[in-house]
């Protein structure tokens, strides 16, 4: 079989800028499943206990830091943040629409209206009943200091500029792939502010999340298989220059039949099928917060506008719906909710707990620091509604947990909750969510810290990322190449092919035989 990182490194076709569309819903429909941004799809499925990694010597050896989460700065220096918000303003078709325009638009949601007066979206535009500013229903900080990201140019002198950002990370998020195969996973470029090298008052980090439609949806999961091995193969790679050319090509061109990751529809455009978004970790403010944003395009007859609009912050309920003191019209919708989902929040497994949560209940902040995000400490210690409803159900189902361990575990699939309002928190059962050192308060990935690699300097990861997430990635990548459990059930194309393919070879030459008619195992080989 052809190795699909010799196709990536021999070249693919760019994708062209997509036409004027009709203008979308103003909040795109998230199909089920999809409304969590870390754990759905295959991540959610049980792989064997980690002895099932694979051994040297077999098929498909993952390195961790080749294939999953790349941080070389040699690679990196193949990435720009100039390349990839031109590459999204040409995808737009929009006449004059620059990566800077588009850049400055962005930040310049971070404040109140005018702003840049170009009619964008701006924070302080919807108001909560006391008239603070509110984003879905809920206390949203307004203005914030990265707004005034609005008046930079971070393209200029990009080695020196302090507004200038610098790439720290490729992640390879296969593992969340949706199980019936109609994406398959999403594939991320970290960004980090280069003044936030110096200064941490001055650092802001963007993560571009794109997530990668199947080409093939009606294969399912085994429409995916390619990409899979795309990632396998760079750990076989020992040229790091190699490496960073067909990760280039996979980000900006597609490999195959795959779109490159970096397209509008990746980042919240399309509506027909899953999509990923853009999401910040924003220092530049006293309150640390985590945001979301999706690229929209939007058309009025001919005229169309795209922007990077603030969106909710996926699976992110709003403190105040725990609090036993604060009132809000969504408490108890949303006590009833939770409790609905109580028996998966009790699955008794670091990674496999989950929690989806409808967005009507989502903030648009998951800040990172103070109290608005600390679930248990809204919930607090004495009886309120909440914690009585989410005891009777535990009662129900004879789950030996606490409704303090429930909100805990809540709290850790939230942004402020996994980056570090979580970190070394007792969940129940024998469970605790990872720690971390103060080099990586607030981050997995820093661009403060850098470490000496086979390729020389690349940006650190987190101990709960090297530790217990990518462990779990990787047995799962594995898994899935090599036909184990769960992904053991039915005989994969390939093989079928293969078969196919030597049928074919003792047929060839057999005098009176037609040309058999191109079917799917020629598909197999474009």
């Amino acid at each position: 079989m052809r190795s699909f990182l010799l196709l990536a490194l021999a070249g693919a076709t760019a994708m062209t800028a997509c036409s004027a569309s009709v203008e979308p819903p103003a909040v795109p429909t998230t199909p089920q499943g999809s409304r969590h941004p870390e754990r759905r799809g295959i991540a959610l499925l049980p792989v064997s206990g980690l002895q099932t990694l694979a051994k040297p010597g077999e098929d498909f050896v993952v390195e961790p830091r080749r294939s999953l989460a790349v941080t070389d700065e040699v690679i990196l220096a193949r990435f720009s943040l100039e390349e990839v918000m031109n590459r999204l303003a040409e995808q737009s078709g929009i006449p004059g629409l620059t990566g800077l325009r588009l850049y400055q638009e962005w930040w310049d949601s971070q404040r109140k209206a005018p702003g840049l007066g170009l009619g964008g979206p701006h924070c302080g535009d919807s108001l909560l009943p006391d008239g603070k500013p509110g984003f879905n229903g809920f206390s949203f900080t307004c203005p914030r200091e990265e707004w005034r990201q609005a008046l930079e140019n971070p393209f200029v002198e990009p080695a020196t500029n302090p507004a200038a950002y610098v790439p720290i990370g490729l992640f390879n998020r296969f593992d969340l792939a949706a199980e019936d195969g109609s994406d398959c996973g999403e594939y991320r470029i970290v960004f980090a502010r280069r003044s936030g090298l110096t200064d941490p008052n001055k650092r802001n980090l963007i993560a571009f999340e794109g997530v990668l439609p199947n080409p093939k949806p009606k294969k399912g999961l085994e429409g995916c298989r390619k990409v899979a091995r795309f990632w396998a193969e760079l750990s076989q790679e020992p040229d790091a220059a190699a490496r960073a050319e067909a990760l280039h090509r996979f980000y900006f061109e597609g490999v195959g039949k795959f779109p490159p990751v970096i397209h509008i529809d990746h980042f919240g455009n399309a509506t027909e099928h899953g999509t990923g978004q853009v999401r910040t970790n924003q220092f530049m403010h006293n309150i640390w917060t985590l945001r979301e944003f999706r690229l929209r395009k939007r058309c009025t007859g001919d005229t169309c506008v795209m922007r990077f609009e603030p969106d909710t912050v996926k699976t992110n309920p709003a403190g105040v719906l725990f609090s036993a003191k604060v009132d809000h019209p969504q408490k108890e919708a949303f006590a009833e909710a939770l409790v609905s989902q109580v028996e998966a929040l009790a699955t008794n497994d670091l990674l496999r707990y989950t929690l989806d949560v409808e967005d009507r209940f989502n903030s648009g902040q998951s800040n990172s620091s103070g109290t608005e995000n600390l679930y248990a400490h809204q919930l607090g210690n004495g009886e309120s509604p909440l914690r009585r409803k989410l005891q009777e159900r535990l009662n129900s189902l004879g789950i030996p947990l606490t409704p303090a361990n429930i909100v805990a575990r809540t709290q850790t699939l939230t942004c402020a909750g996994c980056h570090q309002l979580s970190t070394g928190a007792s969940l129940g059962g024998g469970l605790t969510w990872p720690t971390k050192t103060t080099l990586f308060t607030f981050v997995h990935v820093s661009e403060r810290t850098t470490e000496e690699g086979p390729d020389g300097p690349r940006f650190a990861l987190s101990e709960a990322l090297v530790g217990t997430f990518l462990p779990a990635r990787q047995q799962l990548l594995e898994a899935f190449l090599e036909r184990r459990p769960p992904f053991d059930k039915h005989p994969g194309p390939d093989d079928e092919c293969e078969e196919v393919r030597g049928a074919r070879a003792g047929e060839k030459d057999k005098p009176g035989k037609d040309k058999p008619g191109k079917d799917r195992c020629d598909e197999d080989d474009d």
